[in-house]
């Protein structure tokens, strides 16, 4: 692996100066880093955040025209920051962007990816923006996502179709599909994201990284903007362990919050080198859709198995307990609220009510079928959520880890799963689509997708591993023996 994921983890930093303090990295030397390693070249002088900051804004305008991944830019705010002085923590001076959903930095907008925000400006910001920012980040834009994070892609009325830098005719994934195609393009080496149903994990499969959704409560949603139980925060990076340390940079409570995920022992940066003890793997190859899957998502998932196997682990194969019609009819409803709270929300804030023309046609639906659900219904979906959790926590108790394909197919064209078309086609795509994604959202698990595996075509295709609730550092022990024994960090997008 390059030099950047052997250095070690960076405790402290010295302040950074506003110029260059030693030579600017050239791209490829700029991308044959991780950000922990990046953070280690600023600390010893070997560069400036400015330089990274400079080459990682010549990479976007580079790239981006192409790609259509970055979608608010934020330079000169960035550049503010450095010669402000920034913050001494294990990522300063590494150039980072926000997910444009959810994600609130005073005085930036945010749209949610959609035209009935699209003059949304932030008066605050969310806690774990300000503490990316204690960490040393160095906030240079915002990526784009689809309307409300509504589809498993990133393309919307508002921006455009964010491409996959793997293939420019197919989806990043979604909805944190910009995060995951800024990344794998090497405009960052690491970048924010939310999971709602597969939202980190499903653009992570398509653009070939490494993408954490941690458990329900591990990461602040607030204060202001509370996300529903379905979703998390956090990012999709090249190597596991930013993901990690990053992750130990934003864990914990914020005052107020009252569902919080088991503190963990130890840091999970120091969980990923070291080995797991011999884990009792199940390996799911039906997903709770029964939908079909792809030959190359099913060869993924069997040669994640030999490799688990291979490296001292027990794989057995395993059905999953759970009913689809139920599971499916109570995550409608309770996404459905969800997109009902985030229209009635905007249109107090404008003080005038949604039109059809402010929402694309699948959401403006959505909207206007969610619009009816009772207290009753809404309180029962949530049961039969709590239910389910139940019965995979009881199906934990024998194994270890779920292992199982994140996805269901590699990468689909641009316009599949689009919110402009006809619903019928689309719910069918969009079910398939996070076949197995989304039963962690439902019981708040940790899981995680692994680049592991690449089609004929050079397409990634991810690999999904889930633990048990407020166990995130077992999952990173398991990644890092996995990117030690399968390396994937030098294996590049060619756009």
């Amino acid at each position: 692996m390059k030099q950047g994921i052997a250095l070690a983890a960076v405790a402290g930093v010295a302040p950074v100066l506003g110029r260059s303090s030693g030579s600017a990295l050239s791209f490829p030397e700029y991308r044959s880093y991780d950000a922990l390693g990046l953070a280690q070249l600023v600390q010893q002088g070997e560069v400036s955040a400015m330089d990274l900051l400079e080459t990682a804004i010549a990479r976007s305008e580079a790239v981006n025209p192409d790609i259509n991944c970055v979608v608010e830019k934020l330079y000169d705010f960035a550049r503010s920051a450095i010669n402000t002085g920034l913050p001494q923590g294990p990522f300063t001076g590494v150039p980072f962007m926000l997910k444009d959903l959810g994600m609130a930095l005073k005085g930036t907008v945010t749209t949610n990816g959609s035209r009935f925000y699209r003059d949304a400006r932030m008066d605050y910001s969310s806690t774990v923006v300000e503490r990316y920012q204690r960490a040393g980040l160095v906030i240079f834009g915002k990526t784009a996502s689809p309307e409300f994070g509504g589809t498993p892609t990133t393309e919307s009325a508002l921006f455009g179709d964010t491409r996959n830098p793997w293939n420019l005719t197919l989806s990043a994934g979604g909805s944190s599909g910009g995060s995951a195609a800024a990344v794998a393009a090497g405009i960052l080496p690491v970048a924010n994201g939310s999971d709602g149903g597969g939202s980190i994990r499903i653009p992570a499969s398509c653009c070939g990284l490494f993408g954490m959704k941690p458990s329900r409560g591990r990461v602040p949603s607030g204060p202001k903007s509370l996300s529903s139980i379905m979703s998390v925060i956090h990012a999709v990076s090249r190597s596991v362990r930013d993901s990690a340390a990053l992750l130990d940079a934003s864990r914990g409570p914020e005052p107020g919050q009252t569902t919080i995920a088991p503190f963990p022992r130890g840091d999970y940066l120091a969980a990923v080198s070291r080995v797991p003890k011999a884990l009792r793997i199940g390996l799911i190859h039906t997903p709770i859709t029964h939908s079909p899957v792809d030959t190359e998502c099913v060869k993924a998932a069997e040669n994640a198995a030999i490799l688990c196997e291979g490296l001292g682990h027990h794989v057995s194969g395993i059905q999953l307990p759970v009913d689809p019609r139920e599971f499916f009819a109570a995550t409608r409803i309770i996404m459905g609220a969800g997109t009902v709270v985030q229209v009635t929300t905007r249109e107090r804030q404008l003080g005038r009510e949604v039109t059809e023309n402010d929402l694309e046609p699948i959401i403006w639906q959505r909207y206007q079928s969610s619009r009816g659900y009772t207290a009753e219904q809404l309180w029962n979906a949530q049961q039969r959520i709590e239910i389910t959790a139940q019965r995979i926590a009881l199906l934990q108790q024998e194994y270890d880890l779920l292992l199982s394909p994140t996805l269901a197919t590699p990468p689909v064209k641009l316009g599949k799963l689009s919110l402009d078309q006809d619903n019928a086609a689309y719910e069918k795509e969009a079910i398939s689509a996070s076949a197995f994604t989304m039963l962690y959202n439902a019981t708040g698990q940790p899981a995680m997708s692994v680049p592991l595996h690449w089609t004929p075509e050079g397409l990634p295709v991810g690999v999904m591993f889930a633990g048990r609730y407020g166990e995130e550092a077992l999952l990173f022990q398991l990644a890092g023996q996995l990117e030690q024994a399968s390396p994937w960090f030098d294996k590049l997008a060619p756009a």
